[in-house]
């Protein structure tokens, strides 16, 4: 019945022409898009899409192109996902596309959905959280400026090179054995706390405070645990990284000054990475039980890769157990990353981590499934947000975000690219309406890997970026190439959608000097 569904699904929409498929896209503001039920079946919600007009012709495009190959080969637009995800059981609200959207695996990138947890029939979707559970990006602030830093930035970016450990299938230097790997998959940062890798207030200004309580180590599978023993504290490859940045724009005083972000110039040290091989073996092994699962169950999806199972399933449960506790592990990650990050800076400065007040400013999760409360047609409702590619994005006075942002919002962290701005922004309260509480996570991908190492050479990537004094540490040129930022959209244009929409508030610019890349 699954095989007769996907087909007649491919037929009824591979039948209609670019201009039909764009008759179910309406404007509804000067950068949102709603996608009217019917755009794919069985649509449960209406899909939304944030874009300016620059992202708008990219999203448009890719869906021509799909349109004119007949749907053959490569991902499904991102418009096309979008709408299959609001096809799933359970799902409240709209399914939304955040301005980096680009094709992922069942969800797209950039894919937020919520699901009543109220609602027996509900699902929870691995595509929705990603291979890489809990990637995220945390910012760590200091009392160094520019000034103090540009004289010692090539010897800066070398011993932040050689203290953590980058690229695919590197090793971490934080001793670890099997005992260890059970507690810090349960415990989070608690573990990093008692192993003197994590200052105490590092926990604060954390999602979750760095610890995901519905972990249960024993439903992570050996092979999961066996990958990620040797990873934890390195950064990885892809599209992880560690850069020294400065700030280079104020937009909102007062949240900065909360940030402990004084003016510009200050030295801020981003670090984005996730879970490793244990997390992707975490999704790997339960995307092939929730196969079984939703024959057993008869849950029927447009398209394989959005498999899933009920909430309230033993599958669905395993899931979210083993899920929190990789969430658990790339908090761990992270905490470690900034330890060494600490040491290396106290010994090029010849002081100390707390003398140069390396305080975390935040740390944000951008592919996880978290249990939330929030208002749906006028009542409260328990939902399970999936945000893939998507980051929480609080206003003031929620009650989960730190007291030190209780007047400006929770911080959210975008990363740019390799060379490019990043930006801090804060939640809205129109954020936690329209998108329960989600915002943007980065650039987005523009180009696919392969395409980008046909057509870039690393060679000129690496100029560029020492014209921009720009010092950068790479274990594979390869990546250079893949990373380069012509492979992505404008995360400028990424973050001014957001702002324009309301759904999350600029604050802080930051522009890099120094970059290290697995």
């Amino acid at each position: 019945f699954t095989e007769i569904v996907q087909r007649t699904y491919y037929f009824t929409t591979m039948a209609r022409s670019y201009y039909d498929e764009c008759s179910y896209l309406e404007q509804v503001s000067n950068c949102s898009y709603r996608i009217k039920k019917g755009f794919v079946p069985n649509m449960n919600v209406e899909g939304l899409f944030y874009v300016n007009d620059v992202l708008h012709k990219l999203m448009y495009d890719e869906l021509q192109h799909h349109c004119a190959s007949r749907g053959v080969g490569g991902f499904l637009p991102a418009v096309k996902q979008i709408a299959n995800v609001a096809s799933l059981p359970g799902i409240v609200g709209r399914s939304v596309g955040l301005p980096d959207v680009h094709s992922g695996y069942g969800f797209a990138i950039g894919n937020m959905a919520a699901f009543d947890m109220g609602n027996p029939e509900a699902v929870v979707s691995p595509g929705g959280v990603g291979f890489d559970i809990n990637c995220g990006v945390r910012l760590v602030r200091t009392n160094l400026f520019e000034k103090d830093v540009s004289p010692i930035k090539e010897q800066l970016a070398q011993s932040l090179f050689d203290h953590i450990p980058v690229g695919v299938g590197s090793r971490g230097v934080i001793p670890m054995n099997a005992k260890d790997l059970e507690e810090a998959l349960e415990m989070g940062m608690d573990w990093s706390l008692r192993e003197g890798y994590a200052w105490a207030e590092d926990k604060e200004h954390c999602e979750e405070y760095g610890r995901m309580l519905q972990a249960d180590p024993s439903k992570v599978s050996q092979r999961a645990k066996k990958r990620g023993l040797p990873q934890l504290g390195t950064l990885g490859a892809g599209n992880h990284y560690a850069e020294i940045q400065v700030v280079d724009e104020i937009y909102d005083d007062l949240a900065a000054a909360k940030m402990g972000v004084e003016e510009k110039g200050q030295v801020c040290i981003m670090i984005h990475s996730g879970s490793r091989g244990l997390g992707h073996q975490v999704a790997t092994d339960a995307l092939v039980e929730m196969e079984k699962a939703m024959k057993r169950d008869k849950i029927h999806v447009n398209d394989r890769q959005l498999a899933c199972a009920r909430i309230t399933s033993p599958e669905g449960e395993n899931y979210l157990k083993a899920m929190a506790s990789a969430a658990n592990y790339a908090w761990v990650n992270r905490s470690s990353m900034t330890f060494l990050t600490r040491q290396a800076f106290a010994k090029a400065f010849d002081s100390t981590p707390d003398d140069l007040d390396m305080h975390i400013i935040y740390d944000v999760s951008h592919n996880i499934a978290k249990v939330e409360e929030h208002i749906v047609d006028g009542k409260q409702r328990t939902l399970l947000v999936h945000r893939k590619g998507s980051t929480r994005a609080f206003p003031p006075h929620h009650p989960l975000i730190p007291v030190d942002y209780q007047l400006t919002g929770q911080p959210v962290l975008i990363g740019g690219t390799m060379g490019t701005c990043s930006y801090v922004l804060t939640g809205t309260p129109k954020g936690l309406e329209d998108t329960f509480g989600s915002t943007c996570h980065g650039a987005g991908r523009a180009l696919s890997r392969a395409k980008s190492r046909r057509t870039i050479g690393y060679e000129d990537v690496l100029q560029a970026l020492s014209r921009k004094g720009i010092a950068i540490r790479v274990a594979s040129p390869k990546l250079v190439m893949e990373e380069a930022p012509e492979s992505y959209k404008n995360v400028t244009d990424v973050v001014e959608t957001c702002h324009m929409a309301g759904i999350s508030k600029k604050a802080i610019k930051l522009r890099p000097i120094a970059v290290i890349k697995g």
